[in-house]
């Protein structure tokens, strides 16, 4: 049982959206709480930085790709058997390099998203997201 008298942990995620629309989706390594499950990719907030810091060292240490841009779309609070965590979602349009992965993790683009099982925290994101991008 996660102790909710704990503050919730800072996570930033990032939604690269290609032109067409198709999102980028990672999957969690082996070793990782919820491994096998898709996410957008991202990680916690280190102490004295910002969101959007955390964002984009996150993704240069975990996909080697540097965000250019990225705007800030929502945020989700979830309560996991293992953590409670608060999700920084940004949407990144703009970015150098193509995603590589450097921790090991499979990933895929996605337009219609297809891979599962999916992340809890990201499953009723997916309907909002689609209005955005089809919109």
């Amino acid at each position: 049982m996660t102790d909710t008298t704990v503050p919730p942990i800072d996570v930033a995620v990032g939604i690269l959206m290609k032109p067409n629309g198709d999102v980028l989706l990672g999957q969690r390594p082996e070793g990782k709480p919820y491994a096998g499950y898709w996410e957008f990719p991202g990680g916690k907030v280190d102490p004295g930085e910002t969101v959007l810091d955390a964002l984009k060292r996150e993704f240069v240490e975990e996909l080697g790709i540097e965000i250019v841009s990225a705007e800030e779309w929502c945020g989700v609070e979830h309560v996991y058997e293992h953590a409670h965590v608060r999700l920084h979602f940004f949407i990144s349009r703009e970015w150098r390099g193509e995603p590589q992965s450097l921790e090991g993790q499979a990933f895929a683009w996605q337009g219609t998203v297809g891979v599962e099982p999916l992340l809890p925290a990201t499953i009723p994101l997916l309907e909002w997201l689609d209005r955005l991008r089809y919109a």
